[in-house]
């Protein structure tokens, strides 16, 4: 008939999501029936396209399966029959209908036609056929104990496959090696595994096939160490374009899966991600990871197994290898593939500020100072985060459709290294000012944050005191705005500003520290009797007095005047603090009365406070 007719009809059947299972099978069914051998292809492309739209069961492919394959090698087109049948139940969406406890029915049904077709094909000598074969069957044979002898089945009759193709003495060889692999396995000898695995690369009859079975027996065994190392030899392969038993992906992610179930193999994990990425580079992101959603699946499993890892390496305080973790991280979500317009920029954003934390936090733990060029590689990666941040609206969401937002304290984190790293190069001080004036105005900005970056501005070699200053203000003015004011936290602010004001403005230009003297006292007025720290109340009092020491000896009798008078109102606010006011006023009067008089001969040192 008309074969073409048919196939378009049936290839628009995959855009209809409403058509119900039972029609589209039947369809198929009908279609290959009459199309014969030819229309296996076909066939294969209409299941795998109703497989992303419509409803799929596992039984309706041990159905369509079936059909394809047929009754027998006798049958027209068998080996392209059983081309395209691999290629079908060993697509990744279709092994996936079999998982779990619920189609073990139709699992089992799946293994016994593709088993029955290897073994047709291994009766009529096609060996190669019957190897590739069984080695599908065996993707449908759980991982437990009681399929142990199932897969130990699958694992000889493939043996027996390559006996077929192959010289009989180098047979015999491969035969053995295996045999050895095998008992190295079951008496727990995982270097004697290992060393079988090389052994078998170097049979002339060997496939990576073998590999592949190698790492699944090792898995079942769990025989991890081997396991690792069979797929760490099955991935030099893929560079020759051969045809594989696996995606290249999967191999990767198999490995991962295999290291982490260990502690300690972290360098191990972050070597295999590390060349799965320069594969990634190699290959592009539909070739590597594959198109659509898989490919994405596949893009973010990796990228949020390096987040974990590094999370978990920085709870663990091991910063260098959190730092790697979160940098390839940073590199994984920023993949785009199959058209995507852009990656998730915020996950991106957060790795990136985690990245050089890390780096800072492991210069510390080694007592170490990070060299220029480390500072600026730091500050590189900060600038890619902060120009991420100033992109993402408030309330994106991600492919998960979760909401994803950096949150206040990863900003703040991100300005604070940006502040420290900024600090170390000479020619920055104006970007830091420009930095926390910017942080100081967004949503993320609350005044314990900006207390922090005051404090740490105050202080120490790579100190600032005009950003110490606008931290500490606007932290104070937002602080004094709130309805209950926390004066703890107030008066620890205006000490900190008297101090920063008095080492980097000098004695002789006190206009700024007097002020803050008397913010300090209007911030006092009003207040109930020990709502301001008392003893913060004292320092202030005694501080501001003792201030009019010098000009009374230098004779400045107005400096003199104005501190002794600050002094005395601060400490009327003060509880406790009525004698050492008598003795201020007393002093005060008699300065006053020489002063008038043109009396010098007494000093502030006659009162103690």
């Amino acid at each position: 008939g008309r074969f073409g007719e048919a196939e378009k009809e049936l290839r628009g059947m995959v855009v209809n999501k409403g058509i119900p299972e039972g029609v589209w099978v039947s369809a198929v069914e009908s279609y290959f029936q009459a199309a014969g051998a030819a229309g296996a292809e076909t066939t294969k492309g209409v299941f795998l396209g109703l497989l992303g739209r419509c409803h799929v069961s596992a039984g309706a492919a041990v159905t369509v399966v079936h059909r394809v394959v047929g009754d027998g090698v006798g049958g027209e087109g068998a080996m392209v029959r059983a081309k395209v049948v691999a290629e079908l139940v060993s697509d990744e969406r279709v092994v996936a209908l079999f998982a779990g406890e619920a189609p073990a029915k139709e699992r089992t049904a799946m293994h016994a036609v593709l088993w029955n077709c290897a073994a047709d094909h291994f009766r009529s000598k096609d060996y190669e056929t019957s190897a590739e074969m069984f080695e599908k069957s065996m993707l449908y044979v759980p991982y437990d104990i009681e399929n142990r002898i199932l897969r130990a089945k699958g694992f000889r009759v493939l043996c027996l496959c390559h006996l077929g193709v192959s010289q009989l003495d180098r047979a015999q060889e491969y035969i053995n090696e295996a045999e050895k692999f095998k008992i190295h396995l079951l008496k727990n000898d995982h270097n004697g595994a290992i060393t079988q695995v090389q052994a078998m690369t170097t049979c002339l009859d060997f496939t990576p096939d073998f590999l592949s079975l190698s790492a699944h027996e090792s898995v079942a065994c769990r025989a991890f160490p081997a396991a690792v190392a069979s797929l760490s030899n099955l991935l030099n392969f893929y560079s020759s374009g051969k045809p594989m038993p696996a995606t290249e992906v999967t191999v990767f992610r198999t490995l991962v899966t295999i290291l982490t179930q260990d502690h300690g193999n972290e360098s191990e994990v972050l070597k295999y991600m590390k060349r799965a990425h320069a594969r990634l580079n190699e290959l592009g992101p539909d070739h590597f990871f594959g198109k659509g959603e898989v490919g994405r699946r596949e893009r973010n499993w990796f990228a949020v197994n390096l987040w974990n890892s590094g999370t978990r390496t920085g709870k663990e305080k091991n910063y260098e290898l959190c730092a790697e973790f979160f940098r390839l991280a940073s590199e994984f979500y920023g993949i785009m593939v199959d058209g995507e317009v852009e990656g998730n920029n915020v996950m991106v954003c957060k790795s990136l500020i985690l990245t050089v934390s890390a780096i800072i936090a492991d210069e510390k733990q080694r007592k170490a100072t990070l060299l220029d060029s480390e500072v600026r590689q730091a500050i590189e990666l900060l600038d890619r985060a902060g120009k991420l941040i100033t992109s993402i609206p408030a309330g994106t969401r991600s492919n998960d459709y979760q909401i994803t937002t950096i949150e206040p304290d990863l900003f703040f984190v991100y300005t604070l290294d940006a502040y420290d790293l900024h600090s170390r190069l000479n020619d920055m001080g104006s970007q830091q000012l420009t930095l926390i004036k910017s942080f100081a105005t967004s949503k993320s900005c609350n005044p314990k944050y900006l207390l922090q970056i005051g404090l740490n501005a105050s202080q120490g070699p790579q100190s600032n005191p005009e950003v110490a200053t606008f931290a500490l203000n606007t932290c104070l003015s937002s602080l004094l705005a709130s309805p209950s004011p926390d004066y703890q936290y107030v008066s620890l602010i205006v000490r900190k500003l008297i101090a920063v004001g008095a080492i980097y403005k000098g004695d002789t230009d006190d206009d700024i520290v007097y002020g803050m003297y008397k913010k300090a006292y209007r911030i006092m007025v009003g207040l109930k009797e020990g709502e301001y720290p008392t003893e913060e109340g004292k320092w202030l009092a005694m501080t501001a007095w003792n201030r009019a020491a010098l000009p009374v000896k230098l004779g400045h009798v107005e400096v003199a005047k104005k501190w002794m008078n600050i002094g005395l109102e601060l400490a009327g606010k003060v509880p406790g603090m009525q004698t050492y006011r008598s003795c201020m006023e007393d002093f005060i009067a008699g300065f006053e009365k020489k002063f008038l008089g043109h009396e010098n001969g007494e000093s502030m040192s006659q009162v103690v406070i």
